[in-house]
């Protein structure tokens, strides 16, 4: 009477989801068992002698596996759900700093090599802006900026996957760093939660955390990095040596090269002339789409942007050809259609809004705030730049 009735087959997890925590001494990876309900990840390493108090996880990069288990007659299948998170050693300070040499050892992903329109042919502008690391503010401090930041590369990252690009262009436009010797200097010493080579370490790593995920979708991978007020060399509140070679900013683009050239990633780096400020990148080759940076402590307000590119075209300087400008600076998004450019169609000014910890004198003054963000935009060959900016 039962030769049709069978053994419920065996259901196993997903291959590669077994419980397990793989440590490197500064960052690791770990996959939970099956759970029903909300899984408790400190929990989870405490039971394998990893202190909670000791150990952080990282932001919210978890992913997930499900699979169904059988349940006693007559309640139904149960589901159960593996995860699998990266955590990290905290620092001294209680700051969770990832440091750029154990990240580096992490290795590269393999690349998923999307294949890109060759009749659409387009980029990614990603403008990284006033990152300020170490500052310390109303939006909290450098584990918050940390994070936000990483927040935000995931939903960029989802941009590069969605979009096929034939190349990305990341472009630091200034201020990744807070330093210690700008206007409000002795403010900075009592407010800082980073020191200046941890403000250069943290940024140096988050910087190779993106050029490493672009590097995934695209062949090619453009950083630029332009010279800034907060990232300038100083002494006393003055500047010294030069204005395009001696910034934080720019060395950091000179390890990415380093890094680059090590695991032959297909990155291009871009900085200004020792003598300059500011660049231009020619995005297809082919003088339609030009690209101006520079980070807007130069033109003194907003309001005169306009009149100091049209200075920088008449005296032939770094960014007169240039037909999209990208500054950083003024911490707020802002895309103005200016004059008319070589290639027949406007030019456009983007201010690029910032991710760091917020103003408070400012927003103390005039009342003003702004959401944090990364501005990113496309550029297609031969077709004109109209002005479509979003903020991630």
């Amino acid at each position: 009477m039962l030769d049709d009735l069978h053994p419920a087959a065996k259901v196993e997890a997903p291959s590669g989801w077994r419980p397990a925590v793989e440590f490197d001494g500064t960052t690791g990876e770990a996959t939970t068992q099956g759970i029903e309900g909300q899984p408790d990840f400190e929990a989870f390493l405490r039971e394998r002698g990893y202190d909670p108090a000791e150990y952080e996880v990282i932001g919210n990069s978890v992913r997930t596996s499900q699979w169904q288990v059988a349940s006693p007659w007559p309640a139904e299948p149960r589901w159960l759900t593996s995860y699998r998170f990266h955590f990290r050693k905290r620092t001294n300070a209680g700051i969770d700093l990832p440091l750029l040499y154990a990240e580096a050892k992490r290795g590269i992903k393999k690349p998923l090599r999307l294949v890109s329109d060759k009749n659409n042919r387009k980029a990614l502008v990603v403008a990284l802006a006033d990152f300020q690391l170490g500052k310390v503010d109303h939006r909290g401090g450098s584990k918050e900026t940390i994070a936000r930041i990483l927040e935000t590369y995931d939903r960029i990252e989802a941009q590069f996957k969605a979009g096929k690009y034939e190349q990305i262009i990341l472009a630091d436009v200034g201020d990744i760093v807070e330093n210690f010797s700008n206007a409000a200097s002795e403010q900075q010493q009592y407010s800082n939660d980073l020191s200046l080579m941890d403000q250069v370490d943290a940024a140096t790593t988050l910087i190779w955390d993106i050029v490493k995920r672009a590097s995934r979708y695209t062949d090619q991978v453009t950083y630029a990095s332009v010279a800034s007020n907060h990232c300038r060399f100083k002494i006393n509140k003055q500047n010294v040596g030069n204005p395009g070679q001696d910034d934080w900013g720019v060395m950091i683009a000179k390890q990415v090269h380093r890094l680059a050239t090590e695991t032959g990633l297909p990155v291009k780096v871009l900085i200004p002339n020792p003598q300059d400020e500011s660049l231009a990148y020619d995005v297809f080759n082919d003088g339609f789409h030009v690209l101006g940076i520079w980070h807007g402590h130069q033109c003194g307000s907003p309001d005169k942007v306009g009149q100091w590119w049209k200075a920088q075209a008449f005296g032939q300087q770094p960014v007169h050809a240039a037909t999209i400008a990208l500054t950083g600076h003024w911490h707020h998004l802002r895309v103005q259609e200016l004059a008319l450019s070589s290639n027949g169609g406007s030019r456009y000014w983007v201010q690029a809004p910032t991710m760091d910890a917020g103003s408070n004198w400012y927003r103390l003054t005039s009342g003003e705030d702004s959401q944090p963000g990364i501005a990113v935009f496309e550029l297609h060959a031969g077709k004109h730049f109209t002005g479509t900016v979003q903020k991630l």
